[in-house]
C-alpha cells in the first residue's frame, strides 16, 4: 500500500467522532452494546440478534475491545460487508498508532504487503526486473483495482450460487481491454482498440502491449479465491478463440473476435471427449463432409468443458472421414447443438458441460487452418494453454501462501503465535521457495514469448513449457498440502476464516489434469528435449 493510500483512508477516518476505551466500556448491556475492534467502534445492540453464532456471544463482549474475539471467527473482510454500517466511531488510541502497531487497511487497488504475496518485482522495495517496466506496474494497479471495484463484491455470492458471471460483467471485461489482454498479442488486439471503443487499463498502449501484460492480466484474474467463479470469467475466452483469431478466415476471425473480445458473445474450446483426454487422438467426434456445399456435418459429444454451458460458440476438434483431424468453428444458433450441466468439485460458475453435436451443420467457411491440419493447430494452441494455466495456477499458490502469512501472524496457539513455532516458518519457507522459483521459469517463459513468433514457440517452447506446467501443478499440490496443516479444520470448512483454502483444496487438480495431465507434461517435456539429445556417451 502506499503512502497516499494511507492519508487518504485517514481522511475519511477523521471525520468519525473519537472515543476513550472507557466511554465504550460504558455501553456494555444488551440495551446499548458497543465493541471496538481494530480501533473502530461499532453499536452492534440491534445486530446481536442477527448474529449467525447467537445473540449470547455479542452480549458477552459489550463495551470491549472485541479485536482478537472477532478474528478468531471471521475474515477481515466481513468488517467491510457487514460491521461498516454499524461503525460509529474511532478509538483515540488509532491516532497515536504507527506503522506494525496499527492494523493494515488495504484500499482497493492496494498491492498486498504481506511477504511473497506479490511476485518480487511488485512487492515491498520493489525489486529490480530485467522484464517489467513502468507500463505493466501501471497496468497491474489499474487490473487490481477494476477487480476490487467490480467483481470481488460480487463474485464470493455468485461462486457459493453456483452463478455464471452475467453478460453484464462480460461487457464490462470487454470494454476495458480484459478480455482482449489475455490473448496473445496480434492484430486483432489494435482491431478493438482503434476500432471497437476498447481501452486498455493503466493508460497502456495497445503497440506496447506485450506477453508480460498478459501474463498479469491472467494473475490478476486467477487470483480471487474463488476458482470456479474466476474460470467462468473467460477460461473458456483464453483457449478456445486463440485458433480463430490464428487460424480462422479473416472475416469469421474478425466477426467473432469481435463479439467475443467485446464480451457480446461467448466461446469455448471443445476437445476433450468421455473416451478422449489427453490422447487427443482418440476423439471421436465425427464430421462428415457434403460433397454438394462443402459443408460439415457434425455428430458427437465433448464432455469438460469449460464454459461450455453458456457459450454461443464452440472451437471443436473433429475427426474426418479419413481419419484426419480439423478444428471446426460451430456457433449454437445453428442447432443442432446441446449443453448439460457436468458437477464438478468447483463451483457450476465455471459453466462446465456436457456437449452434444446432432447433425450440426456447419458451414464450409467456418473450418479453422486447413482441413485435415487440426491435430497440429490443437497442439500449437496447447502452447498457450498450457503458459496460462501456469500462470493463473501460480497466483492462485501465491493467494493461498498470503492468506498463511496472515493466518500464522493472527492464530495463538499454546499461548504463542503459529508464525513464532518453527515449523509452521519451515511451511511457510518451502511454500515461498517453490513458488518463487516457478514464478522466475515463468518469467523466463514469457520473455521468451516476447522474443519468438509463434511458429517458433511451437518448436522452441513446447518442451519447456510441458515442464513448467508439471512443476507448477506439483507446487500447487504441495501448497495445498501445507496450507491444510496450517488452518487445521478451518482448511475444511467451506465459509469463514478457511473458506479460500477449502476452496483451492478442492480445485488445485483441476491444473493437474486439463491441458494435458502432469504424466503426460513429464513425458512430453523430456521427449521434446530427447530430439535434440547428442549421441553422447559418459
Amino acid at each position: 500500500m502506499s503512502s497516499s493510500s494511507n492519508e487518504e483512508e485517514d481522511d475519511d477516518v477523521s471525520k468519525l467522532p473519537r472515543y476513550t476505551r472507557e466511554e465504550v466500556a460504558k455501553h456494555n448491556t444488551p440495551e446499548s452494546n458497543w465493541i471496538s475492534v481494530d480501533d473502530f467502534v461499532y453499536d452492534v445492540t440491534k445486530f446481536a440478534k442477527f448474529h449467525p453464532g447467537g445473540k449470547a456471544f455479542i452480549d458477552r463482549v459489550a463495551g470491549t475491545d472485541s479485536t482478537n474475539a472477532f478474528y478468531k471467527y471471521h475474515r477481515k473482510d466481513v468488517l467491510e460487508q457487514v460491521a461498516k454500517k454499524f461503525r460509529v466511531g474511532v478509538l483515540v488510541e488509532r491516532d497515536r498508532r504507527k506503522g506494525k502497531e496499527r492494523t493494515l487497511e488495504r484500499k482497493k487497488g492496494d498491492l498486498e504487503l504481506v511477504p511473497y504475496a506479490e511476485p518480487s518485482a511488485f512487492a515491498v522495495g520493489n525489486a529490480p526486473s530485467l522484464y517489467y517496466n513502468e507500463s505493466h506496474k501501471n497496468f497491474r494497479k489499474a487490473c487490481r483495482l477494476f477487480f476490487d471495484t467490480h467483481i470481488v463484491p460480487v463474485c464470493v455470492k455468485a461462486d457459493e450460487n453456483g452463478e455464471h458471471p452475467t453478460k453484464e460483467v462480460y461487457e464490462l471485461l470487454g470494454k476495458n481491454g480484459l478480455l482482449v489482454a489475455r490473448m496473445p498479442k496480434g492484430p486483432w488486439l489494435r482491431d478493438v482498440v482503434e476500432n471497437c471503443g476498447v481501452e486498455l487499463l493503466g493508460g497502456v498502449k495497445w503497440s506496447e502491449f506485450d506477453s508480460f501484460h498478459e501474463l498479469i492480466a491472467h494473475e490478476e484474474t486467477c487470483r480471487l479465491g474463488v476458482p470456479g467463479y474466476v474460470d467462468g470469467l473467460g477460461a473458456g475466452l483464453v483457449i478456445g478463440l486463440p485458433p480463430v483469431l490464428q487460424f480462422g478466415r479473416p472475416e469469421v476471425a474478425r466477426k467473432v473476435g469481435r463479439e467475443v473480445l467485446l464480451g457480446k458473445k461467448r466461446i469455448c474450446l471443445a476437445i476433450s471427449e468421455p473416451a478422449a483426454g489427453s490422447d487427443v487422438a482418440g476423439l471421436q467426434t465425427i464430421a462428415v463432409k457434403d460433397s454438394s456445399t462443402g459443408d460439415y456435418i457434425v455428430n458427437g459429444v465433448k464432455k469438460w468443458i469449460t464454459n461450455g454451458q453458456f457459450s454461443d460458440y464452440f472451437t471443436t476438434a473433429v475427426k474426418m472421414q479419413d481419419g484426419t483431424f480439423s478444428l471446426l468453428l460451430i456457433d449454437r444458433a445453428w442447432g443442432g447443438v446441446e449443453t448439460k450441466p457436468i458437477k464438478t468439485s468447483y463451483s457450476p460458475s465455471a459453466g462446465t458441460a456436457y456437449v452434444t453435436y446432432e447433425n450440426v451443420r456447419v458451414p464450409k467457411e467456418y473450418l479453422l487452418g486447413k482441413e485435415g491440419k487440426g491435430f497440429m493447430y490443437v497442439m500449437f494452441n496447447f502452447n498457450h494453454e498450457r503458459w496460462y494455466i501456469v500462470a493463473g495456477t501460480n497466483a492462485a499458490n501465491r493467494l493461498i501462501l498470503a492468506e498463511c502469512f496472515k493466518w500464522a501472524n493472527q492464530r495463538i496457539v499454546f499461548g504463542k503465535k503459529l508464525i513464532e513455532q518453527p515449523v509452521i516458518r519451515g511451511k511457510l519457507a518451502i511454500m515461498a521457495a517453490q513458488i518463487e522459483a516457478v514464478q522466475a521459469w515463468t518469467e523466463q517463459i514469457t520473455h521468451q514469448m516476447n522474443v519468438l513468433s509463434h511458429e517458433e514457440q511451437s518448436v522452441v517452447l513446447a518442451g519447456p513449457i510441458a515442464l513448467l506446467k508439471y512443476f507448477c501443478t506439483r507446487v500447487a499440490n504441495l501448497v495445498s498440502d501445507e496450507a491444510c496443516q496450517i488452518f487445521g479444520g478451518r482448511a475444511i470448512t467451506r465459509t469463514g476464516m478457511g473458506r479460500i483454502i477449502e476452496a483451492f483444496q478442492k480445485s488445485n487438480k483441476f491444473a493437474a489434469i486439463l491441458g494435458g495431465s502432469e504424466e503426460i507434461m513429464a513425458d512430453l517435456g523430456i521427449r521434446q528435449a530427447m530430439k535434440h539429445m547428442p549421441n553422447a556417451r559418459l
